[in-house]
């Protein structure tokens, strides 16, 4: 049941991406050289004598990884970052796991579309549109849910157990951009004038929050 719902995600983004996200391949393969120095959208290909079958192999979400972030979720992926094979191909996969009352902080996808299937768990989900209206539902184990490319959205573990999604995304590399960690955590920083203008509150505020999400010193 759950191989064929992954394979159906993975169907399904590589499907959207003809028409929405990443561009089409050109060659049967361009395995990712991320250390060639050549500039292009995307990466440079890898001299294909050069290829193997670890290029196209990743089995980071096979277990639930370990959450120890202050909001509660851990977001394993396997992107063209970890996957060199997925270079040109228009498709990637995540897996998110989430401990009892964790959060997936808002957040956007800059360059895809997001479907994902819950592996375990009751999740409280949502996203924004440009009109400033939440739709929003509660999903559970076996289900599948859609959020649209580029729109905020996030996803909270409402259960008192563990919580595991898998996400497929129409890109081989989606990229992320949490809200508060962008504003508040840019470097260099976003100007106080700007925050405290923005969110109608004082430097105070603005300091407290910079402070709560900056970087754990280890």
């Amino acid at each position: 049941m759950v191989a064929k719902v992954l394979a159906y995600l993975i169907l399904l983004a590589a499907i959207s991406s003809t028409v929405t996200s990443d561009p089409d391949t050109l060659q049967d393969l361009c395995v990712a050289a991320p250390s060639s120095g050549v500039k292009v959208n995307g990466f440079a290909c890898k001299e294909e004598a050069n290829v193997t079958a670890a290029d196209f192999f990743f089995d980071g979400l096979a277990k639930p990884g370990v959450v120890n972030s202050s909001v509660g979720s851990l977001v394993t992926a396997a992107n063209v970052d970890k996957i060199p094979g997925l270079n040109t191909l228009g498709v990637s996969l995540s897996r998110i796991d989430y401990a009892p009352g964790g959060l997936n902080p808002p957040h956007t996808h800059p360059r895809a579309t997001e479907v994902v299937f819950v592996l375990e768990g009751e999740l409280d989900v949502g996203f924004i549109t440009t009109a400033n209206k939440l739709i929003t539902k509660t999903i559970k184990k076996g289900d599948i849910y859609v959020f649209p490319k580029a729109l905020v959205h996030y996803q909270k573990n409402n259960g008192d157990k563990a919580a595991s999604v898998i996400s497929a995304f129409n890109s081989q590399l989606p990229g992320t951009q949490s809200i508060a960690a962008t504003l508040f955590t840019a470097t260099p920083a976003v100007s106080d004038d700007v925050l405290t203008k923005a969110f109608q509150v004082g430097t105070k505020e603005i300091d407290k929050i910079k402070s709560k999400l900056a970087p754990k010193k280890s």
